[in-house]
């Protein structure tokens, strides 16, 4: 299975901040606020060192109208493709 996914996804994190946070000009503190989370939250996401949970998937398609799973699918395609090309 290693090297199935052959280009790497874009983190949703990454996602987020360029086609939603940008075009909206919104910024991170801004966009917490409106999700009813901690702006730290939020940075972590964008910056691809938290992951996209049931919950935040949930405020994201409130928020932005979308879906939930969404945001899920594109956090499961993240961690498939760094599972199939995990060093270890």
């Amino acid at each position: 299975m290693k090297g199935f996914y052959h280009r790497k996804p874009e983190h949703p994190g990454a996602f987020l901040e360029r086609c939603y946070l940008k075009p909206l000009r919104l910024s991170q503190s801004e966009f917490a606020k409106m999700l009813g989370v901690s702006r730290r939250r939020v940075n972590e996401i964008v910056n691809g060192q938290r992951s996209i949970t049931a919950d935040t998937a949930i405020r994201l398609a409130k928020c932005l109208k979308t879906t939930p799973m969404f945001w899920l699918e594109k956090q499961q395609l993240w961690e498939l493709y760094e599972a199939s090309h995990d060093k270890k």
